[in-house]
């Protein structure tokens, strides 16, 4: 019988190196110059948000009706609206309810939709059955629509909103991690997990939920930029954050529909702060992909 030789010794040699998922996206981010923009405008967003305070000129609620509707200058670089206050202050200080509704709404809808996710996608039988057939009701409903009737419904205010958004956000979270659960099940260290008699809790927190967190955040990252725009949204609509509260899709309703021809950078400046945020995270999330996704990087 034929044999064929085998260098055991390039095998030898070969150093087998692993690389953390931190190290992964940084890597991406480096090769990727979208990425790198994407997470250097979320890092000049999220500072902006948190430092609102000390950024701002102006108090955002401060009105002086003898500069209303002053075009952008040296004091109001960008301008201000119909009552005298500053706009780049309220487009700093909006930037904090983004954030805050988009985190907020994010976290609960993740969170909520990995545990029905993780239970559908472990029991599978009639709890996956039953679990599956009431996202399909929900997700049946146009995001929007059901955003919609559930504020007008519970009280028209940012609490709500964001209460709003997270339900929307359940059901597809819930059949991304269905999927990746059904995928882990079949590896083998499950297998032998569940015949040497490990509880199921341990089971599901030990060695499934770590292999399905890298969707779970590519997901939601992007999520963050969809929940921005749907808190612009439902604030533009009026059913959002109430005035005077400053909020970019309040700020589009309430002057830079009625002022559009007069004052354009009443529209123009919170409708590019709302494009460069939901951008930002579509863009970071197509890196978190790119970086922790195996057939994308082997593609590569």
């Amino acid at each position: 019988m034929a044999t064929v030789p085998v260098h055991v010794a390039a095998f030898e040699d070969r150093e087998i190196t692993t690389i953390s998922r931190g190290q992964l996206l940084w890597l991406t981010i480096k090769r990727k110059p979208l990425g790198a923009a994407s997470a250097a405008l979320l890092v000049v967003i999220v500072l902006t948000a948190l430092f609102a305070p000390l950024l701002a000129p102006y108090d955002p609620l401060a009105t002086e009706p003898e500069i209303r509707l002053s075009a952008p200058s040296l004091a109001h670089p960008f301008g201000t609206d119909d009552i005298g206050r500053d706009v780049l202050s309220r487009i700093i200080y909006g930037a904090r309810i983004s954030l805050w509704v988009g985190l907020l709404a994010v976290g609960i809808g993740t969170a909520a939709g990995m545990v029905i996710g993780l239970l559908c996608g472990y029991c599978e039988g009639r709890v996956d059955l039953i679990g599956q057939r009431v996202m399909d009701a929900v997700q049946a409903i146009p995001g929007l629509v059901l955003a919609l009737a559930i504020v007008s419904v519970l009280q028209p205010n940012t609490t709500n909103a964001m209460i709003a958004i997270a339900i929307v956000i359940i059901p597809g979270n819930s059949r991304i991690v269905r999927g990746a659960v059904l995928s882990a099940k079949q590896n083998r260290y499950v297998e032998a997990a569940q015949a040497i008699g490990c509880r199921h809790p341990r089971i599901i927190l030990s060695h499934i939920l770590p292999n399905v967190t890298a969707p779970i955040l590519v997901i939601a990252s992007i999520w963050l930029g969809n929940a921005i725009l749907i808190e612009a949204t439902l604030s533009f609509l009026g059913v959002g954050t109430q005035p005077p509260t400053p909020s970019w899709g309040l700020m589009l309703s309430s002057t830079g529909r009625a002022f559009m021809e007069q004052a354009p950078w009443l529209a123009i400046f919170p409708g590019l702060a709302i494009s460069l945020a939901v951008l930002a995270f579509n863009l970071f999330g197509d890196t978190l992909r790119d970086a922790w996704d195996p057939k994308l990087r082997r593609q590569g």
